[in-house]
């Protein structure tokens, strides 16, 4: 009976080489499905847990829960002193955070007992630092621990499952924490703050629905914030692009190029606000001697002047934008001359050889090869156009239905104290700046596929 066990047994076939590579593949593949979702569900309650804690009804008298200090009263503490001192201060504190965060990423993928409860304290240690630092809170010792103890046992648990082994996750985010934590404060949280902040009333107080951003679409300063917004961003770039282009092509490998380039590079050397006073000037309105060209201009041929900046609907919109626009050129025209002269010469001299016209050699050829450089050029000016704020400002202080999103919503904080609205017009404007988002990606994939 032995003999016969054996026998089969030596009958069987031994497991290939590729099937125990597929078999070894999918037990990562296991382990790699379980590492996510068990960090998916733990960032979920983590979320959770500081949703809670954030949102929570203050209370009455209750001190908030510190080390005994924090930032804040670190920053109070160092406006008390003297410029002089307060620079050694900073740089010895920078220098030893630096210091710190290095001994440990210097220490984390050692092997031993030491480095393993090095790792360990730490990953629980760094979260209630830094929540306890950055912001006390009231009466909230268990939801910071709460998430502190989630946070690190996500950490340790994720480093210990790494590919790479013990210590090396933990090295790669503890050297990108600094930055990690400076994106969630300054801008994450805002973003957050921001979208919840946009349906409450303007004292923020009471919960209002969607009555925010109804106000946006129907209230004339809402609405021509919002149709102005979209004149800007679909012709300032379209119009600046073309332009720049034109110049880029028709001036390329000209005589005195580089004096032509430097007169047209010249108003985006401008400030925006220094722009605005120059073409206020321009279009400058009043009764008797015309200071302004375009109104000198009209009283020579005996016209009366014309109150240019006043002129509604729109034509005062297309005023300010042809400022943003001539501001704008010289930047377009600086990419894409150098984008045009990367264009190969060989294909250029066969697209003539083969009989092409002047004409069908940008367009097949020249066009093509600066598509990269034409996407950047072309998003570039339409976020420019999206937050478009000091020409408005300067120019019209956005009346005569001639305010945009961005002058809008600093304008209904500021001037009106309304938080709401003012909340309600940013969440616009970030929808808004979304599809140039998405269509960056999408392009740098592509090219990213062709390369």
């Amino acid at each position: 009976m032995t003999d016969t066990t054996k026998v089969s047994q030596a009958a069987e076939p031994a497991p290939t080489g590729t099937e125990a590579s597929a078999a070894k593949q999918a037990a990562l593949s296991r382990r790699r499905r379980t590492t996510v979702l068990v960090t998916t569900i733990g960032f979920i309650l983590v979320a959770a847990l500081f949703l809670f804690m954030i949102t929570r009804p203050p209370v009455e008298g209750a001190r908030p829960t510190t080390l005994g200090f924090s930032l804040n009263s670190f920053f109070r503490w160092l406006g008390d002193m003297g410029p002089i001192v307060q620079i050694p201060v900073v740089l010895i504190v920078f220098g030893a955070l630096v210091g710190l965060i290095l001994l440990l990423i210097e220490y984390a993928p050692r092997p031993g007992k030491f480095y393993f409860w090095l790792r360990l304290v730490t990953c629980f240690a760094i979260p209630v630092l830094a929540f306890m630092l950055l912001r006390p809170y009231q009466n909230a010792v268990i939801y910071v621990l709460g998430i502190a103890v989630l946070l690190g046992a996500i950490l340790f648990w994720a480093d210990s499952r790494a590919r790479e082994g013990t210590g090396h996750l933990y090295q790669l985010l503890l050297f990108a924490a600094p930055a990690f934590t400076l994106l969630l404060i300054g801008l994450v949280y805002p973003a957050i703050a921001t979208i919840i902040q946009s349906f409450f009333d303007k004292t923020g107080q009471n919960f209002v629905g969607l009555e925010n951003y109804v106000w946006t679409f129907t209230n004339p300063q809402g609405f021509w914030s919002v149709i102005n917004s979209i004149i800007w961003v679909l012709l300032a770039p379209t119009i600046a692009t073309t332009i720049g282009l034109a110049y880029a092509v028709f001036i390329d490998r000209a005589r005195g190029e580089k004096t032509l380039k430097i007169l047209i590079f010249m108003p985006f050397a401008i400030s925006f606000v220094g722009a605005g006073i120059i073409w206020k000037f321009m279009y400058d309105f009043r009764q008797g001697d015309q200071i302004g060209l375009l109104n000198a201009i009209v009283t020579a041929f005996g016209f009366p002047p014309v109150p240019w900046l006043t002129i509604e609907p729109l034509v005062n919109t297309f005023l300010l934008l042809v400022v943003f626009i001539w501001s704008q050129t010289g930047l377009a025209m600086v990419i894409l001359s150098a984008a045009v002269k990367a264009v190969p010469t060989e294909q250029i001299e066969a697209a003539s050889l083969d009989g092409a016209s002047a004409w069908q050699r940008f367009r097949n050829v020249t066009v093509p090869g600066i598509r990269s450089s034409l996407v950047v050029v072309v998003t570039t000016i339409a976020i420019g156009a999206l937050k478009v704020y000091d020409i408005v400002a300067t120019m019209t202080g956005g009346r005569n239905d001639s305010t945009v999103l961005a002058f809008e919503m600093v304008n209904q904080q500021q001037r009106f104290q309304s938080y709401g609205h003012s909340a309600a017009l940013a969440v616009v404007l970030f929808i808004f700046v979304i599809p140039l988002i998405v269509f960056n990606v999408v392009q740098m994939r592509k090219q990213r596929e062709i390369r």
